[in-house]
């Protein structure tokens, strides 16, 4: 598996597992991703374990589990994995959106599963931070993918990306070539 964030190959220093047999035998793996029914069934003792050894909680969702079943729990959460089953299920997609614009997720929102090169700026535009793949070469495509598109015609969750639209309003609505639109937001 190979771990892209923020555009670059990173080191995954967290442990995905729903293996609890005992809160302190966790303690040693560092940060630790668990699904949604390991949260539910062990969530007092998962936030001992992270206030007493420093360390941090990740949840993962199935493409089923809505964001709103632990809305009042986001808070504990530095990162959310979004599991993408196959590629014609887009229901991450809405997940991403909602933990970000309804629920104010500020956490590293990760996509796992099947996670291809044509659907990449479309997660980054709901809001997803890191991705993780399944082999070295899907990960180099998508690598290569990362700055294919840098402006926009509607606005959406990513960061730093330009809409073309609003630049022309702010250079007092000149016309940028190779752009017939002349709508404003």
């Amino acid at each position: 598996m190979a771990l892209i964030k923020h555009g670059k190959l990173a080191d995954d220093i967290w442990h995905d597992t729903d293996d609890f047999a005992d809160a302190q035998a966790l303690a040693p793996m560092g940060p630790i991703i668990v699904g949604l029914d390991t949260w539910r069934q062990h969530r007092d003792e998962l936030l001992a374990l992270a206030e007493n050894s420093g360390g941090r909680i990740g949840l993962r969702l199935q493409p089923g589990q809505t964001p709103d079943l632990v809305a009042s729990d986001l808070h504990h959460f530095d990162l959310i994995a979004l599991e993408f089953a196959k590629f014609t299920d887009g229901r991450a997609y809405s997940q991403a959106r909602l933990l970000r614009e309804r629920h104010g997720f500020k956490g590293e929102l990760r996509a796992v599963g099947d996670v291809l090169r044509d659907q990449l700026t479309f997660m980054l535009r709901c809001g997803f931070d890191s991705f993780l793949v399944a082999t070295d070469s899907r990960a180099a495509a998508i690598l290569a993918a990362v700055d294919e598109f840098a402006h926009w015609y509607q606005p959406a969750l990513d960061r730093g990306a330009t809409i073309p639209a609003l630049r022309r309003q702010a250079n007092g609505g000149a016309r940028e070539s190779g752009c017939a639109a002349t709508w404003a937001y």
